[in-house]
């Protein structure tokens, strides 16, 4: 369901375990270890797979066991292809002590040397328990199954033993926990064949290699644009569903979503304009009022990362009121953590487009793929308030002292308010600097950003030599 039909060519089929302390007679030992790994093509393009199989040792990981991941992962590398690893196994391999680890070693030290090399894919089938999970972590992209996947550093027996703490196996580590509270996972699947339609389907968007671009497709059918034009609320307090200007912008109004169920306050996902693959990140007003705040700045810088890793242009909608406040973002912190996303946007040197549909303020202006931070064109909505802070809270700022005194009315307050609004919360103060390329119509944002995104096509930015950046983990 994986590889297309009759493509899969299977590498070390007959691998067997040569360690004296399984229990088992060695010839008696089946071959290939617990895992089955090869290459195949996914729409006749060429991918290296590995899959644990549980019914044999449990889809433990031993010494022949992990140096077939490793040699699969070595071929990914060599031929410049995907890797997609189906994960069912339950750790390492005891009886085989210090070899299992060192195995699991090897696997990480190639997951790190190959990211943003060719794109890294894990499906979590079954079980993903202790060192197991790392390997995943390091990958591009993970993929749990509803129900029947898991994946732990530390099991609920072990922790009630060493703690105390009972936890029920689906609230430790299950496919939903991964996906909406640690963030770990990409996408929910329903299923086995879900989750394997969901990476043939992500692996469509995504090149062979660092080296390429992703593949091309027939441009499909132009979304109606004209809704956007009456999308946007009269109130500013308003809500409205950013998914209506992601679908409008996009072939077909196809939307390949990544994290949908975590920090849903942004939404990042694949698309295509004009045939070729775009990143989209948007914040979503309907949730948090679409403000940063820190898993939806590490979400978002990640998926950023990922795009320009692998020559994705980055298409940017923000609508953002600010960094979300409070006490607790502060401890967590949400300046370290937030600069994460700065740091994606100005690192990033793939095409880059910006609209901005209603809300730029503050320091979230700055950090959602804003001109400062390199964005190659700028476009606004008319709708658009950029400014240092709402005009609400601008006028409470500026005219403190006469709205504080006897004199002070509600209708200053008001008068205070629509001047600030006129004046300063517009996208013509920005255009008049060079902030913002053009202010447009909303039905006409696909075609300003396809034309962008035809002129950034050659984009060519080195950068300065060195031999890595010190983004603030």
């Amino acid at each position: 369901m994986l590889l297309d039909a009759d493509s899969f060519v299977e590498l070390d089929a007959f691998a067997r375990n040569q360690s004296l302390d399984l229990g088992v007679d060695i010839d008696r030992r089946g071959y290939g270890d617990g895992v089955v790994t090869g290459h195949g093509t996914v729409d006749g393009r060429l991918v290296a797979v590995f899959a644990q199989e549980f019914t044999v040792f449990g889809g433990t990981l031993g010494q022949v066991h992990g140096e077939k991941i490793c040699k699969v992962l070595d071929l990914a590398a060599r031929a410049g292809c995907p890797v997609v690893g189906i994960n069912d196994g339950a750790g390492g391999r005891i009886q085989e002590g210090v070899v299992a680890q060192a195995r699991y070693g090897e696997i990480f030290f190639r997951n790190v040397r190959m990211s943003g090399v060719v794109p890294q894919i894990s499906i979590i089938m079954g079980p993903c328990a202790g060192g197991a999970a790392y390997s995943p972590a390091l990958t591009d992209f993970i993929v749990m199954v509803d129900k029947t996947s898991h994946m732990f550093v530390t099991g609920p027996d072990v922790l009630a033993v060493t703690t105390g703490e009972r936890v029920a196996l689906e609230e430790l580590g299950g496919a939903r926990v991964h996906n909406s509270r640690s963030g770990n996972a990409h996408h929910l699947a329903t299923d086995e064949e879900d989750a394997l339609d969901y990476a043939r389907v992500l692996l469509s968007y995504l090149p062979a290699n660092s080296h390429e671009v992703p593949p091309r497709y027939a441009p499909g059918k132009v979304p109606d644009g004209t809704l956007l034009d009456t999308l946007i609320p009269e109130s500013a307090k308003q809500p409205y569903d950013m998914y209506a200007v992601v679908n409008a912008i996009l072939d077909d109004g196809e939307f390949l979503e990544v994290q949908p169920l975590f920090a849903r306050n942004v939404i990042c996902g694949l698309g295509r304009i004009d045939g070729n693959s775009v990143g989209i990140v948007a914040n979503q007003p309907l949730h948090s009022a679409g403000s940063l705040d820190i898993d939806a700045s590490e979400k978002a810088a990640r998926f950023v990362r990922t795009c320009d890793a692998f020559n994705i242009p980055i298409v940017t909608l923000v609508d953002v009121p600010g960094f979300l406040p409070g006490s607790t973002q502060e401890w967590n912190g949400i300046i370290r953590r937030g600069a994460k996303l700065l740091y994606a946007y100005a690192e990033a040197t793939v095409p880059k487009i910006t609209t901005v549909i209603r809300k730029a303020y503050g320091g979230a202006y700055v950090v959602m793929g804003s001109k400062h931070l390199g964005a190659d064109f700028c476009f606004a909505w008319p709708t658009a308030e950029i400014a240092v802070m709402g005009a609400e809270a601008a006028a409470n700022v500026l005219h403190r002292n006469r709205l504080d005194s006897a004199a002070g009315h509600r209708t200053d307050r008001d008068e205070f308010v629509d001047d600030y609004r006129e004046t300063h919360c517009t996208p013509y103060r920005a255009a008049e600097r060079g902030y913002v390329d053009a202010v447009i119509a909303p039905s006409g944002t696909r075609r300003s950003i396809a034309t962008a995104l035809r002129t950034m096509h050659n984009k060519r930015e080195p950068l300065l030599p060195k031999r890595h950046g010190n983004i603030p983990l």
